[in-house]
This record gives C-alpha cells, sequence and structure tokens, in this order.
C-alpha cells in the first residue's frame, strides 16, 4: 500500500490544515480555560493525562529505536498512536481545566517546578506544528526532510510528555486544597 502524498494540491490543503491547528488549538484551549461547567467531577483526570504523558513518552523511545532498526512499520504505527494519545491528552486536560480550578504548586521546589511548567507549557503549544509537518514530510515520502525535522522534533515532543508527567507528580499532592 503506498501511503505518500504526492498531489500538490493536497501537500497545500494539509500545510494549510497544520497552520490552522497550531494557532487554532492554543487559542481553543486558552478561551475554554475560561469556560467553567459547575458540578461535573472530573478530578480523577490529571492520573490520567499523566499516564497519557507516560505512556506517549515510551512510545515515542519505541518508536525511535523501531526506525533505527529500519522497522518503518512499527516505527509508523506507534508514532500514529502517540498522535492519538496527544490528542487524548488535549481533551483530557482541556475537560479537567473547564471542570475544576487551577491547583497552585505549594512545594518546597518552586525554583524547580515554575521553570519545567512554563517550558513545558511553551513547549507544548510549539510541538504541535512541528510534529504534524514532521508527519506530513514522511506522509509525503519525503524522507530526507522528516529525518531533519526529527532531528529537533523528537527531542521536544519527548520533552513534553516527559515534563508533563514531572509537573503532574510535583503538583498532584496539592489537588483539592
Amino acid at each position: 500500500m503506498n501511503t505518500t502524498l504526492k498531489d500538490p494540491s493536497k501537500i497545500k490543503q494539509a500545510r494549510t490544515l497544520i497552520i490552522i491547528a497550531s494557532i487554532a488549538i492554543p487559542v481553543v484551549v486558552a478561551v475554554l480555560f475560561k469556560v467553567k461547567i459547575a458540578d461535573v467531577d472530573l478530578t480523577f483526570l490529571p492520573a490520567v493525562y499523566a499516564t497519557i504523558n507516560a505512556v506517549t513518552a515510551v512510545l515515542l523511545v519505541a518508536a525511535l529505536i523501531a526506525i533505527k532498526q529500519k522497522n518503518k512499520m512499527l516505527h509508523r504505527a506507534l508514532i500514529r498512536f502517540s498522535l492519538l494519545l496527544s490528542l487524548l491528552f488535549l481533551v483530557c486536560y482541556v475537560a479537567y481545566h473547564m471542570t475544576s480550578e487551577s491547583t497552585s504548586y505549594e512545594g518546597a521546589y518552586p525554583m524547580i517546578y515554575i521553570p519545567i511548567l512554563i517550558s513545558h507549557i511553551f513547549l507544548s503549544v510549539a510541538v504541535v506544528p512541528l510534529v504534524l509537518f514532521t508527519y506530513l514530510f514522511a506522509w509525503q515520502g519525503d524522507f530526507e526532510r522528516h529525518k531533519k525535522w526529527t532531528r529537533f522534533t523528537w527531542p521536544i515532543w519527548f520533552y513534553v510528555a516527559v515534563s508533563g508527567v514531572i509537573v503532574y507528580y510535583m503538583i498532584s499532592p496539592f489537588y483539592g486544597r
């Protein structure tokens, strides 16, 4: 089965959709943070989306190993599953913040927590177009460009996944206070 995308009009359409999604996602998330739905208890979700982040990090490592072993089919499946998990994370994250008040970090290590949190937030916004364009290059069959972009996209995506778990563990004792 040929899974490459060669039609220039379809490539242009995909690029446009990536740009729109890369702008819309952070804007929609910011807007939805202002929406508060009462009487819905989704306080279990932070543990769920931290787990999703952890699984994503493991899958990203497995995808890296798969491609280094030239197992393109496994690599592709792992990346697609990682993309699906990232989307699921986003849905859970927004749902939690629409139904719960923000939690303040009250721990002993704000000089560690705050830089990790800030870098996690900014890189989670930046990683959206990076991942999607990197994926598009592979889909186009432009593996040279895909490989070049992967050199900086993969570490950022991995950092976002791992730092999400770290942020969760650092703030989790303060949920519900």
